[in-house]
């Protein structure tokens, strides 16, 4: 595999066929607690997805220099060393979004889509494919999150992005904008999802594009690529 073709490969993996939100599941702790607005989720995926890229290139940069045993803390340590830097620039720069953002922006540090890409991907991999891994995972995240917080604002407030969208005759559904909210609208698009999948899959079309995600048993999916590996 070439690295032009690895690098769409790595973004079409992200956005869409192991999409972290909607196919894997994962991050769930932000996806349901700061997508009260798509401003709120739009920036919580831009920021994780920073932190996913540059940690993700510097743990494959630094994967043969990583004892094995603490490779765990070392990924934290290089993660929380971006959150920081991320957490610094927006309360610097958008104090806004640093509010509304709050304690979540810090655990980033313990984002099971991070850890998980550092430990299955970034720790196994070239830096440029790393890279690009954490770009396509974070835009996988920061589009759902988006999608998730457009439909909860334009529900419970009417408007997207702030700008009115709804009639002046409209009467929000409030309970969008709050926690029962983000459980709602998360079940609703991903059965979306699922029946566009079932749908097509009933004309005889190739749906494994979509949610397809990985079909093998994660607690032994390392031992298994080791076992190939000796082959």
């Amino acid at each position: 595999m070439n690295h032009k073709s690895g690098i769409t490969e790595r973004l079409y993996n992200g956005i869409v066929k192991e999409n972290p939100t909607f196919v894997l599941m994962l991050g769930m702790c932000p996806t349901l607690a700061v997508t009260t607005s798509a401003v709120n989720g739009l920036g919580m995926g831009l920021t994780t997805m920073v932190v996913l890229a540059l940690s993700n290139m510097i743990i494959s940069a630094m994967r043969s220099i990583i004892p094995d045993k603490v490779r765990i803390p070392a990924y934290i340590v290089i993660i929380a060393t971006f959150v920081t830097v991320m957490q610094l620039l927006l309360q610097g720069f958008l104090p806004s979004l640093y509010e509304a953002l709050g304690i979540y922006i810090p655990l980033i540090v313990v984002n099971c889509i991070i850890l998980g890409r550092a430990e299955s991907y970034a720790s196994k991999s070239s830096v440029i494919l790393s890279l690009f891994d954490g770009i396509g995972m974070g835009l996988g995240f920061s589009v759902a999150l988006t999608c998730i917080g457009a439909v909860r604002e334009l529900l419970g407030a009417g408007e997207i992005f702030g700008f009115r969208v709804m009639p002046a005759s409209y009467v929000p559904f409030s309970i969008f904008v709050m926690a029962p909210g983000a459980f709602f609208v998360l079940a609703c698009l991903t059965a979306v999802q699922n029946k566009i999948k079932i749908n097509g899959e009933k004309k005889g079309k190739d749906m494994s594009k979509i949610q397809s995600g990985c079909a093998h048993d994660c607690m032994n999916c390392g031992q298994k690529c080791k076992e190939k590996e000796e082959k």
